[in-house]
C-alpha cells in the first residue's frame, strides 16, 4: 500500500513551519495514542503514520530530501519513530507548545497556584448624548476587598494555611486508569491547596470581606447601545495573592427625542412650511452642540434629505453627518387670509394644469 504524503498525514501545507508541523503532530498523537484507544488497531495505524511523518518533517535534513524527493528520498534513512509510552511523554515532549505547567493543569499535577479573582457585572444606563459625545461615570458597588486583618490569608493572627492532605496541595483529586482520568475539585479545600486550621475572625477564614466601593468609569465617545466595557482590575480579589478579577459594564443607550443613530451619522427630522420647500428658505437646525443654520433649496420635496456635514458622530478620528429628512407640514387650522391666498393658489394651479397631468398620466397607465 502507498504511503500518504506526511503534509497530508499532519493536514500540512508545504510553507508549515517548524511550529505548525510540532502542533499539528502533538495534536495527533494525543487523539490516537493507545493510551486513549486501547485495542483500536486504526488508532494505532494513524499513531504510527503520524509518527513517521513527524520524524522526517521535523528534521531539516530529510524534509529538504522528502520536499525534493518525495518518499523516494528518505526511505532507507531510518525512522526511529516517537513510540511514547503515555501520555505523560506527549506532555513531557511538548512542553513548551502546551506552556508551562499543562499537563499539571490538564491531570490535577503540581501545587495549587495563585488564582484571579472573579469577575463582576453591571448594567449602566446613559443618556443618547452621552454616549455620542462620550462621558465619565461614578458607579457605587459592593464587592469583596481583602481581609486587611489576616492579608487574604483566611488564617489567623500568627498561623498559616497547612497544606491540604485530601489532595497532596494540587487542588484536585483524580480517579480512573491510563488517559480516562476523572478529575474533581477537591472536596476538602475546594480548590485551594490548603486548609486552615485556625480562621481569622475578621472574615471567618473566607480572606475578603464584603465592602461598598465607589470607581469611576470612562466612557467612550460615540459607544453603542448594548456594547459592554471591560474595567480591569475592578473585580473580585484574587485567592492566595492572585490578581483581582474584571468588572464589566454593559451599557445602555436610551433613545432620544430628536436624534436617531445610523451607524455614525445623525438623523433627525424637521417640520417645513408649503411656502418653505416651494420657495426655499434658510433653517435654523439643533445640532448636539447647539444649532446651525441649513438652507432648504426651493422645490425641496417631502421625505427629501439634506445633509449637514460634519455633524454627526466621531468615529477613528472622522466625524460623521447629520441628515435632515424634510418633513411637509399642513396646517389644520387656517386664517382667513391663509384661506383666501391658499385658493387663489389653488386656482392658479388648475389653470397651469398641472394636477390634471398628474391623472392623466394615471389613466394612460391603466389603460395600457
Amino acid at each position: 500500500m502507498a504511503k500518504r504524503d506526511y503534509y497530508e498525514v499532519l493536514g500540512l501545507q508545504k510553507d508549515a513551519s517548524a511550529d505548525d508541523i510540532k502542533k499539528a503532530y502533538r495534536k495527533l498523537a494525543m487523539k490516537y495514542h493507545p493510551d486513549r484507544n486501547p485495542g483500536d488497531k486504526a488508532a494505532e495505524t494513524s499513531f504510527k503514520e503520524a509518527a513517521e511523518a513527524y520524524e522526517v518533517l521535523s528534521d531539516d535534513q530529510k524534509k529538504g530530501r522528502y520536499d525534493q524527493m518525495g518518499h523516494a528520498g528518505v526511505d532507507g534513512m531510518g525512522h526511529a519513530g516517537h513510540g511514547f509510552n503515555s501520555m505523560e511523554d506527549i506532555f513531557a515532549q511538548f512542553g513548551d507548545v502546551f506552556g508551562g505547567g499543562a499537563f499539571d493543569q490538564m491531570f490535577g499535577g503540581g501545587r495549587s497556584n495563585p488564582n484571579q479573582g472573579s469577575s463582576l457585572k453591571l448594567g449602566l444606563r446613559i443618556s443618547f448624548r452621552d454616549a455620542v459625545r462620550g462621558c465619565t461615570r461614578t458607579i457605587d458597588l459592593r464587592r469583596n476587598e481583602t481581609c486587611k486583618t489576616c492579608n487574604g490569608s483566611g488564617a489567623k493572627a500568627g498561623t498559616k494555611p497547612v497544606t491540604c492532605r485530601m489532595c497532596g496541595g494540587h487542588g484536585a483529586v483524580r480517579q480512573g486508569q491510563g488517559f480516562f482520568v476523572v478529575q474533581t475539585t477537591c472536596p476538602t479545600c475546594h480548590g485551594s491547596g490548603q486548609t486552615i486550621k485556625d480562621p481569622c475572625k475578621a472574615c471567618d477564614g473566607e480572606g475578603a470581606i464584603p465592602e461598598k466601593v465607589t470607581i469611576k468609569v470612562r466612557i467612550p465617545a460615540g459607544i453603542e447601545d448594548g456594547s459592554r466595557l471591560r474595567v480591569t482590575g475592578e473585580g473580585e480579589p484574587g485567592r492566595q495573592g492572585g490578581p483581582r478579577g474584571d468588572l464589566y459594564v454593559h451599557v445602555q443607550v436610551e433613545a432620544d427625542a430628536f436624534f436617531e443613530r445610523h451607524d455614525h451619522h445623525l438623523v433627525c427630522k424637521i417640520p417645513v412650511t408649503y411656502a418653505q420647500a416651494a420657495l426655499g428658505a434658510e433653517l435654523e437646525i439643533p445640532t448636539l452642540d447647539g444649532t446651525a443654520k441649513l438652507k432648504i433649496p426651493g422645490g425641496t420635496q417631502p421625505g427629501e434629505i439634506l445633509r449637514m456635514r460634519g455633524l454627526g458622530i466621531e468615529d477613528n478620528g472622522r466625524k460623521g453627518d447629520q441628515l435632515v429628512v424634510v418633513n411637509l407640514t399642513v396646517p389644520k387650522k387656517v386664517t382667513s387670509r391663509q384661506e383666501h391666498l391658499l385658493k387663489e393658489l389653488g386656482s392658479i394651479e388648475d389653470e397651469a394644469g398641472e394636477q390634471q397631468g398628474f391623472f392623466d398620466k394615471i389613466k394612460k397607465m391603466f389603460a395600457g
